[in-house]
């Protein structure tokens, strides 16, 4: 795996990606929006790309960076269908891959839920992010990288 890049505006495992990437000594993009600024700092094999504050400008610049033995994480899957499309590895924070047999079916589930939100009928959205899930994250994060090197 050459670099992992991170949808990072709203990125529940931004620090599980870092460890993982520090231990088996992979770069890490962090791609988010102005609206996201931080002062923070990160080690120097992690770098940062800001983009303007448009809609999907961070999803645009994704596409734009990422080359195959990239991985991605992101929970955005009409990103993930555009990278898949690509030949690169893609993964939700919840520790699943995107992959060819499943996209179709995610961007399905979604475009009904958009449909219901649009006709008054609320939906659930997803649980809480415990420490439990970022666990489960960086176990399946370590798996895949192990799996593709």
């Amino acid at each position: 795996m050459k670099r992992i890049i991170i949808d990072a505006d709203a990125s529940p495992v931004i620090n599980e990606v870092i460890d993982t990437a520090q231990q088996k000594m992979i770069e890490v993009l962090l791609v988010r929006n102005f609206n996201h600024f931080s002062h923070h700092t990160y080690p120097d094999f992690v770098t940062i790309q800001y983009v303007d504050d448009g809609a999907d400008s961070a999803d645009y610049k994704i596409v734009q960076l990422s080359r195959p033995g990239d991985l991605v994480v992101t929970q955005d899957y009409g990103l993930a269908s555009l990278l898949l499309n690509k030949n690169i590895i893609v993964m939700h924070h919840n520790g699943s891959a995107y992959t060819h047999d499943n996209i179709d079916q995610l961007l399905m589930m979604r475009h009904q839920s958009s449909q219901l939100r649009q006709a008054g009928i609320r939906t659930k959205g997803p649980a809480k992010f415990t420490a439990q899930h970022k666990k489960q994250f960086k176990k399946a994060l370590l798996a895949l990288i192990e799996t593709s090197q």
